[in-house]
């Protein structure tokens, strides 16, 4: 829903980017990516979960990014982009697309296959993870575009390559990966969708949060209800975003997506109602 009061707010200066921040958009997950491998190979096994888990959430700052086409660069790289985080997070991105887009265009709606996945018990939304996870890809191949299904059948069958190399050669850093990828894939549908959409509607439909740490470590991907508002802003100019509707509209920030004390949220909400 569109409040008269989010039509005040300036937001297309945060579209444009510098080459600096294109690049940043780029490179963003492979360090993470990279330092997970050369942990493993050191049998180093903790830090190894660390690069991974921060590569994995980089990657899906960087994935959503394309899927909104906001890394800066024009369509072939975007979608070149796509294979290659494709290959790196074992899913098809180009499918995730297709069923994230939908997400938008009816966040929690009757055919929201994605954000409706946030009206599970927390409990659920864990434990059927990997449902999610076929749910969403199954969606985006059944309801895309003959080049969409294209796209995703590449995307399988680099995927399913990764997948036989790891059991045929067992070469061990390539089945660390595969084993922890499986795993973070698993885990989108909790972390990702139910966490920013959990207890929402289809009015106001999703979360923000402020805490500095925790918007550090999932690359300001918890910015979320910002990125509905205008999904055209990149990721790395969401914070700038969020104070510019904490200005005009404030009650479109005010349910965090991280547990609050239940006596700090009552200090902190006052009078805010969320915007009919």
């Amino acid at each position: 829903m569109r409040h008269p009061s989010l039509s005040r707010i300036v937001w297309q200066d945060l579209c444009q980017q510098s080459p600096l921040e294109v690049a940043y958009n780029l490179i963003l997950p492979f360090p993470f990516f990279l330092f997970s491998w050369w942990c493993a190979h050191q049998g180093w096994w903790l830090p190894a979960l660390v690069g991974s888990f921060l590569f994995f959430t980089a990657a899906l700052r960087q994935a959503h990014d394309a899927y909104h086409n906001t890394l800066g660069v024009g369509r072939v790289l975007n979608n070149l982009m796509l294979y290659v985080l494709s290959s790196t997070m074992l899913c098809s991105t180009h499918a995730i697309r297709k069923t994230h887009l939908n997400h938008h265009r009816d966040p929690l709606g009757a055919s929201d296959v994605e954000g409706n996945w946030a009206r599970l018990p927390w409990y659920q939304a864990i434990i059927g993870g990997g449902i999610f996870s076929l749910r969403i890809q199954w969606y985006g191949l059944t309801h895309g575009s003959r080049r969409t299904r294209l796209q995703v059948a590449l995307d399988m069958l680099i995927t399913i390559s990764i997948f036989a190399s790891a059991l045929l050669w067992s070469p061990t850093v390539l089945v660390y990966h595969v084993l922890v990828m499986l795993l973070a894939n698993t885990l989108v549908g909790f972390f990702a969708v139910w966490s920013v959409h959990h207890d929402c509607d289809e009015e106001v439909y999703a979360r923000s949060e402020r805490r500095l740490l925790a918007n550090l470590f999932t690359f300001n991907l918890l910015y979320h209800m910002e990125h509905h508002l205008f999904p055209a802003v990149s990721t790395q100019h969401l914070p700038q975003l969020a104070k510019r509707i904490e200005v005009t509209a404030p009650d479109w920030l005010a349910q965090p997506v991280l547990p609050v004390p239940a006596a700090l949220l009552s200090l902190s909400s006052g009078t805010k109602k969320p915007l009919k």
